[in-house]
């Protein structure tokens, strides 16, 4: 007989397990957790590259319920991260509701039966309520490139890190130049003949400060101090806002714009070098990258900067925009992920047997980026328009208040499923497509990874994170449809 849960989350990563904590902790306990990997931590167990670090503080970058008091840098590595992600689970009782190796291949709506019906590779299963934490960071994105399939050497992702392929003395190229190049780029430098880094566009990068944790404090244990972990996380998420607000001033684009040159200044010295590596739009148009090493790298004699997209590739030859060539052994591919496209989009279907990547028809849209009209008791974790300067934690945090609350309504109310209203909807993103004009994520100059293919931004949150967890805090029934069974 097919099992029915109250609630199926599908994903393990940072969203999947923060919803599985607070499940527990609102006394639901007939869930459970679906993941298709052998392992929890999603994209922190994903990413394996060399220099893989968080740009996030770390004391900001974990759950406000669970601290971790111990990071060994102020930005913690992967592997630290993936660490407190599992230790976390295990702490929080989430193991037993998890299910490792399991794909959701699709998940529908059965509106006779008002529930969820999950095809997995494991079987069938039914749920009330589905919670999709497999989050936008998750699937590759691979750009098209004639010829790239026919290449003789090794290819591959940054998030998916070919740990068998030796790079010592190879001729390597890594195509993009985003937050994961940036870490990768100085921690192979000195390992490979050649490295040439394929840049599209020029990044905004600010140097990351990163003091080494004084051995007093940690011998003395200050940072287990209670109250002193919580005044450190409050200000590093304060600063964040103040960031947000400084991307949108000139004051703020003007010093943040002397800081990215001082750092460009500092390490390069070839006036045709530094002129192609700064940006001419504004700081903040683009994810803001933070690195003090990755210029002093570029500046080696064994790196170059080719300033072009890559368009071809012919045999061990990758052929640019503007023609030029450049032959390496081995190619690293640190092109982004599918943000808009998210693969769990094509999985879901609603009432009309429609999937989200239809009904979205490519413009993601969603009511407080959680819930969609014709998708009844489905919830989305950072879903559209929701990502704020801000660590991933309390965003999703954010979000969880909403879905705890729809949950425990469904609950209290007897009902049996909860849809909301289209005008809600409607009404809120217009709201956040008006606001989002203004900002320099609309108006900085650049076209980045949060426009969609019709030209219009889904991914990015335009007022401040304090804003997001003020309007998820409070859930409003009048908000939705709700049926009665």
């Amino acid at each position: 007989m097919t099992p029915l849960f109250e609630v199926a989350v599908i994903g393990a990563g940072i969203s999947g397990l923060g919803t599985a904590i607070k499940l527990r902790e609102a006394g639901i306990t007939d869930f459970v957790v679906l993941e298709k990997a052998d392992g929890v931590g999603g994209v922190w167990r994903d990413n394996t590259y060399p220099g893989c670090a968080v740009d996030i503080p770390s004391i900001a970058y974990s759950y406000s319920f669970a601290p971790h008091d111990n990071w060994s840098r102020k930005f913690a590595p992967q592997p630290e991260i993936l660490s407190y992600l599992r230790e976390t689970a295990d702490r929080f009782g989430v193991s037993e509701h998890l299910r490792l190796g399991v794909e959701v291949l699709e998940a529908s709506w059965d509106e006779p039966q008002r529930c969820w019906v999950l095809d997995t590779g494991d079987g069938e299963i039914r749920a009330r309520s589905l919670v999709a934490a497999a989050g936008p960071w998750h699937q590759p994105s691979l750009p098209a490139i004639d010829g790239l399939d026919s290449f003789p050497g090794p290819v591959f992702h940054t998030s998916r890190w070919d740990h068998d392929v030796d790079l010592t003395g190879q001729r390597v190229a890594i195509v993009g130049t985003g937050a994961s190049a940036i870490q990768v780029v100085p921690s192979i430098a000195e390992q490979v003949a050649e490295l040439h880094v394929l840049q599209r566009t020029p990044q905004w990068v600010v140097p990351k400060m990163e003091p080494a944790p004084s051995r007093i404090a940690r011998r003395l244990g200050v940072h287990r101090l209670g109250w002193v972990h919580e005044f450190n996380r409050r200000r590093e998420e304060l600063i964040l806002e103040l960031t947000n607000v400084a991307f949108n001033q000139r004051w703020g684009q003007a010093a943040f714009k002397w800081i990215g040159r001082q750092n460009i200044h500092a390490a390069i010295d070839d006036p045709a070098l530094r002129a192609a590596l700064t940006p001419e739009w504004s700081v903040g148009c683009k994810r803001l990258l933070m690195s003090s090493d990755y210029y002093p790298a570029l500046a080696r004699p064994n790196v170059s900067v080719v300033s072009t997209g890559l368009t071809a590739v012919r045999g061990n030859t990758l052929i640019g925009e503007d023609g030029s060539k450049t032959e390496v052994d081995v190619v690293i591919m640190a092109t982004g992920f599918k943000i808009l496209d998210m693969p769990i989009a094509d999985k879901v279907k609603g009432v009309d047997g429609r999937s989200l990547s239809q009904h979205w028809d490519g413009s993601p849209q969603a009511y407080l980026g959680t819930t969609v009209p014709s998708f009844p008791n489905l919830y989305i974790l950072f879903g559209p328009n929701v990502s704020a300067v801000a660590s991933g934690f309390l965003i999703v945090e954010s979000q969880l208040q909403q879905v705890v609350q729809a949950l425990t309504h469904l609950r209290l109310s007897a009902a049996v499923s909860l849809e909301v209203r289209p005008n809600v909807m409607r009404q809120f993103n217009n709201e956040v497509q008006t606001a989002l004009q203004s900002t320099v994520y609309n108006s900085g100059g650049c076209r980045s990874y949060y426009f969609d293919k019709n030209g219009r931004n889904g991914f990015s949150w335009p007022w401040s994170a304090r804003r997001l967890r003020r309007m998820t805090a409070r859930f409003d029934p009048s908000d939705y449809v709700v049926t009665r069974g």
